[in-house]
């Protein structure tokens, strides 16, 4: 069984499509979607239709929270504050009220098992959207903040940097980000699990895209933060 878990897209249809093609080729089974569909990014609309037609299980992620009822003062720094804001603006200009319905009921959190394997899949921690756990932290702090819940794997996303851990005979698997990634790296990223008779293998996968059409549509259009998007976009880094 083949497994695919996908996050963070942020409206980069461009790189959503290279992803599936991938996970295409590949063979996967199955694919999970971890939130973060649509803002912050040149497609919000075509990336939505994308994941809605895939039929998949797919759980909130923060910027999803955030289209639906607004960026709150201490969700970002300050000085984001209203910049975000109209961004958010700009994004529901793109979407329709069937669209934030869909984002509004989406649920927080997958538990399920395949054979012996049981995975638990959420965001950014089980009890938050917007909290961040880096890869560094300390593995105390892992187990405090995921492994409340009893399973074999621990799946999250939010971060935009993937990275797998084993701690305590558990495993934690960050997605890394489709459409937004933070680590250095221009390639979009997803996270792969494949679950045998007597075990499974975790793998973060990484994919071209064509970054410079992403590019060219932000430059094309007018989205109020594109320069520092089209930054990150080509550094792959904040």
């Amino acid at each position: 069984m083949k497994v695919a878990f996908i996050s963070d897209i942020h409206g980069n249809a461009v790189a959503l499509d290279a992803v599936l093609k991938d996970i295409e080729t590949r063979e996967v089974d199955k694919i999970f979607v971890l939130g973060d569909l649509c803002f912050r990014g040149p497609e919000p609309s075509r990336s939505l239709e994308i994941i809605r037609f895939l039929d998949c299980d797919v759980i909130k992620g923060n910027a999803d929270e955030w289209l639906v009822r607004g960026i709150n003062k201490g969700e970002v720094p300050d000085t984001a504050l209203e910049i975000m804001n109209l961004e958010r603006e700009w994004s529901l200009r793109q979407l329709d009220s069937q669209a934030l319905e869909y984002l509004s009921g989406l649920p927080t959190e997958l538990k399920f098992e395949y054979g012996k394997v049981k995975i638990f899949a959420f965001h950014a921690t089980p009890d938050s959207l917007f909290e961040i756990v880096q890869p560094t932290e300390n593995e105390d702090i892992l187990e405090e903040k995921f492994m409340e819940n009893e399973a074999d794997i621990y799946i999250y996303a939010h971060i935009h940097k993937p990275y797998i851990r084993y701690i305590k005979g558990k495993s934690v698997i960050n997605t890394g980000s489709v459409g937004l990634p933070f680590d250095g790296l221009t390639k979009a990223s997803y996270a792969l699990v494949d679950i045998g008779d007597k075990g499974f293998q975790l793998s973060n996968v990484r994919v071209e895209y064509d970054l410079n059409k992403v590019i060219k549509q932000f430059q094309e259009s007018d989205y109020p933060n594109k320069e520092l998007l089209m930054n990150i976009l080509s550094s792959g880094k904040v």
